[in-house]
């Protein structure tokens, strides 16, 4: 058992899923309920995974409409660069 979270550990697999491009840029992500059935977790741990997304700047959510990926993910090579 993993002492990480498992709202971080969701976040983790759904960040997989955006940088390997099964989940596309201007695309939804699932609802929360779908995320909570979907990994056998619960609504608030979905929440929390996709709050989780929001701060790393993968997603975000439009009131009423779902939450998306955004155009184009910070990758770790850009951080570096801007810092440098």
């Amino acid at each position: 058992m993993s002492a990480r979270p498992l709202y971080v550990q969701l976040a983790d697999v759904i960040t997989k899923k955006i940088e390997s491009g099964a989940l596309a840029p201007d695309r939804p992500i699932p609802s929360e309920n779908h995320l909570a059935d979907e990994y056998g977790v619960a609504r608030l741990t979905a929440r929390r995974a996709a709050q989780e997304l929001r701060e790393r700047g993968l997603i975000v959510t439009v009131r009423g409409k779902g939450s998306f990926v955004v155009e184009r993910p910070p990758a770790a090579d850009d951080e570096d660069q801007r810092s440098g």
